[in-house]
């Protein structure tokens, strides 16, 4: 284990395989749940679209910027594995980002058009780019799982993939919400949720079954002795927090409304143990089967001086979210675009 910090050749690439994850892991909690409410925006009036975009208003944008710094960070760190996933998976990215385009024109016109039917209409483009969004997403997510192989049974599992990983977007844009508004909207997120929380058991259930027939290596990785013993408390975390928020959701509004961001604490942690049991699978592979984070990684000179610029940009990021999040918690008002 200490040998992957023995020299800048092993310590560099590791380190900037758990950045990238890291940006990953919070894209994948941060802009799920905002993409989350413009997949659930279809089942709610007029009046509540507004409550639900204004819940998300002040945090969807900067949410994004941890999708960037993981592509620019696989890109400039993993040049390699960069031409490869991304030549496998353009139409699916290209998918993603004209749906993350239409989003934010839309967010922002939907406040400009003076008829409520081209406000109907900008609703349905933000829609429409939330679930571009959230399917490619999970399609790329499958097809990555199945080692970016393109036959009839891999694309079933991505297009299975997609429809899952969307249901979990969907899930923790309902908890979001659940913390964020009142009344009838919340009791309306309550169950949302719920109907999510299925989504994300079949997900759990696919890609932890999948995952391991992707190769032996795998296999070995969680089925053999002692790894086995030390794993178990990985699966069975994520069912206790499924159970957890089945609780939860059956006993939630309370009455001074104390145990609203209960759901949403515990979908992160999921999410958390999710990313957790992937990591551990196809690491060191930044492609699976095909390339791992030593062979993909730039010259270590360059690696270096990437570092230096992350350590400054970072926190950076991570200030002006957190204080975004401390600036506008508590209950989402009435929107404006002023």
């Amino acid at each position: 284990m200490l040998d992957m910090f023995a020299t800048p050749e092993t310590t560099l690439p590791v380190i900037f395989a758990l950045l990238m994850g890291a940006s990953i892991l919070v894209y994948v909690i941060l802009d799920g749940f905002d993409l989350g409410v413009g997949v659930l925006m279809p089942f709610a009036t007029d009046i509540e679209k507004d409550r639900m975009i204004a819940s998300i208003g002040p945090f969807w944008d900067a949410n994004e910027t941890w999708l960037v710094l993981a592509i620019g960070l696989l890109l400039v760190a993993f040049p390699a594995a960069h031409g490869l996933i991304l030549t496998t998976l353009y139409l699916p990215v290209a998918v993603m980002l004209f749906g993350l385009i239409l989003r934010g024109v839309a967010f922002e016109f939907r406040g400009k058009t003076a008829t409520e039917r081209g406000k109907r209409q900008w609703n349905t483009a933000f829609v429409t780019g939330s679930l571009m969004a959230s399917l490619s997403q999970g399609y790329m997510l499958g097809l990555y799982i199945m080692g970016l192989e393109s036959t009839p049974a891999t694309i079933a599992f991505a297009c299975l993939a997609a429809l899952c990983l969307t249901a979990a977007y969907a899930f923790i844009g309902a908890t979001w919400l659940l913390m964020k508004t009142e009344d009838v909207l919340q009791l309306k997120s309550i169950a949302w949720a719920k109907v999510g929380l299925v989504g994300i058991v079949l997900g759990f259930v696919g890609i932890s079954a999948a995952t391991p027939m992707v190769s032996d290596r795998i296999f070995d990785k969680w089925f053999s002795l002692p790894e086995f013993a030390f794993l178990l408390p990985l699966p069975l975390l994520s069912t206790l927090l499924i159970v957890g928020l089945w609780l939860s959701l059956r006993h939630l509004p309370d009455a001074e409304d104390r145990w609203c961001w209960v759901p949403f604490g515990m979908a992160c942690v999921l999410f958390m143990l999710g990313f957790f049991g992937m990591a551990y699978s196809f690491y060191p592979y930044v492609v699976p089967e095909r390339m791992t984070v030593y062979e993909a990684a730039s010259a270590p000179e360059s690696l270096a001086i990437i570092l230096a610029g992350v350590c400054v940009v970072l926190p950076v990021i991570i200030a002006y979210s957190a204080l975004a999040f401390t600036i506008f918690r508590g209950k989402a008002t009435d929107l404006s675009y002023e």
